[in-house]
């Protein structure tokens, strides 16, 4: 849901600040007060296009933040910011940094559904209304969506692998011949896994192992051989140990020094040791070099690296494989594929079993609050038409559409078809109050959805607005005075006189929303429209 809603110099609103409640907002004013430049801010907040014509006239940029929560168990809540320059460029934060128009509608279309009588609503799209009746009756169907979407994924993979053995039966020669010269190669040399890294590492020393000997056994000399730093060195310390006795200080030099000698005698037996474990053998030093050679030729012709070269030789080794036995695999795996298939078959006849069960309930219920909103005897028909097989997608077998007829022995159409704009927002009214939560958007905005309704029909759509605001947040542009009453946060939209207008939106409570009530009814704050409204108020229980 919306928690907090700041806009800034966006069309005619200099600023504007709304805080949202969990129930049902509505906002009302005159016609051209600027209503719709309020609706055009959540409109940015959905990632919708924008346009530099949005911007206050003298302006250099227009924005719009708002603080979201997704869902009750959301304590942190974020925040989103998208600024639009005047030169029509957008910016986007999310929590304060840098994001795209793409994350934001990512972050905020699942929250927010925007129903306008001129907005391309989900009852447009008939790919969605499967999901709306998915999500109503979602124990009944859940298990056998699950179901079909498993053995779908099972005779793909199925079908998948018929294919590439089928490719592989089908091999042409020269192919082949491809294959097994990389299978006898490879074999040929027979490279070990980590085989050649081993050898980058102890080939050099074997190459050098002379050298290398020699250059420990001069510094082992440099350091304990006759004549080699240590003589000196401990010279240097009995004669310091001798004058210590006069000054003690000359004794430390001596302690110190003598550790140096201990540590310059261990390395000159490490170096020692370490010139007698090198061991230069040409015979070995030659098998190296020619392994290594080997093994750098198959990467010259299968690499660049040994991966590469192991993945050639079972690419290969797979291929030869099938074509030997190529008629046995291809029988195994037209089986597998006749096996998921018979599988596939089956969940979906479950799964549009379910559903076809599931869709006319759910439009039963639909049309029972299309009633209440005086709709005549309208209804929505569930349809399902079976695809080619060849069409089955992660969504079902199933081609699935709610369709509307205005009466008993019409034709039933599509909604885009044939519903008005304010016949779209009744029925998607309607939707939404029986999916009630289960639908996983948190706020719904509808305008002008009391378009053309009035007396009873107004106090019908009031009733329902109210009970859809008991799962959801609801906020409502309204003209209707029985829809304002029985909200829980009502805003006034108003404009100024100036010669370059302002839009201001305030909450309005008290007596305040009493004179706009009246207003709405009778276009006047007379003492009987002040007296009505009052009574109206009161009798919605939001008279404060």
């Amino acid at each position: 849901m919306i928690d907090e809603l700041h806009v800034t110099n966006l069309a005619l609103i200099r600023e504007a600040d709304l805080s949202l409640s969990s129930g049902l907002t509505v906002l009302t004013g005159e016609t051209g007060a600027g209503k719709t430049a309020l609706l055009s801010a959540l409109k940015l907040l959905l990632g919708e296009r924008s346009d530099a014509s949005l911007v206050r006239e003298g302006e250099a940029s227009a924005q719009v933040e708002a603080r979201f929560f997704n869902g009750a168990h959301d304590t942190e809540g974020f925040t989103v910011t998208r600024r639009i320059g005047s030169d029509g460029r957008s910016r986007v934060r999310i929590d304060g940094g840098l994001g795209s128009v793409r994350e934001l509608a990512a972050r905020t279309a699942p929250l927010m559904d925007l129903c306008g009588q001129h907005e391309h609503q989900r009852l447009l799209d008939a790919a969605t209304h499967v999901g709306m009746v998915d999500a109503w009756a979602h124990a009944g169907i859940a298990g056998a969506l699950e179901a079909y979407r498993r053995d779908l994924a099972a005779a793909r993979a199925a079908a998948r692998e018929l294919e590439r053995v089928e490719a592989a039966a089908r091999t042409e020669g020269f192919q082949l011949e491809d294959a097994c010269f990389a299978v006898d190669r490879i074999d040929e040399v027979g490279p070990l896994e980590g085989e050649l890294e081993e050898l980058e590492e102890t080939l050099p020393r074997a190459e050098h192992a002379e050298a290398l000997a020699a250059c420990a056994h001069e510094a082992s000399e440099a350091l304990s051989g006759e004549g080699g730093a240590l003589d000196p060195l401990n010279g240097a310390i009995a004669e310091l140990s001798r004058m210590g006795g006069v000054d003690g200080k000359l004794a430390e030099f001596a302690d110190t020094l003598s550790g140096a000698a201990i540590t310059l005698e261990d390395v000159a037996a490490d170096l020692r040791r370490y010139r007698d474990s090198v061991d230069f053998d040409p015979e070995e030093l030659a098998r190296l070099q020619e392994r290594y050679a080997a093994l750098k030729g198959l990467l010259r012709q299968f690499g660049p690296r040994m991966e590469d070269v192991f993945r050639r030789r079972a690419e290969a080794s797979d291929l030869l494989s099938l074509v030997s036995d190529g008629e046995v695999r291809i029988a195994r795996a037209r089986r597998a594929v006749d096996e998921a298939e018979t599988a596939l078959a089956q969940s979906a006849k479950a799964l549009s079993r379910a559903r076809n069960a599931a869709g006319p309930r759910f439009c039963r219920e639909v049309g029972r609050q299309m009633a209440r909103l005086e709709m005549g005897r309208a209804e929505l028909v569930w349809e399902a038409r079976r695809l080619p097989r060849e069409r089955w997608s992660e969504a079902g077998p199933d081609a699935c559409e709610l369709l509307y007829r205005t009466g008993p022995g019409l034709t039933p159409r599509p909604l885009r078809r044939i519903a008005s704009g304010g016949e779209l927002s009744r029925v998607m009214l309607a939707s939404m109050v029986v999916l009630g939560e289960a639908d996983g958007v948190d706020t719904l905005v509808f305008d002008e959805v009391d378009a053309g309704v009035g007396g009873a029909v107004a106090r019908s759509l009031a009733a329902v607005l109210a009970d859809l605001a008991r799962t959801h947040q609801v906020i409502v542009v309204t003209h209707v005075a029985q829809v304002a009453v029985v909200a829980h946060e009502h805003y006034v939209v108003s404009k100024s006189a100036d010669d370059v207008p302002v839009t201001v939106i305030e909450p309005v409570c008290g007596e305040d929303r009493v004179r706009e009530v009246a207003r709405m009814l009778s276009g006047d704050a007379g003492e009987a429209s002040l007296a009505h409204a009052r009574q109206m108020l009161a009798d919605a229980g939001t008279l404060a």
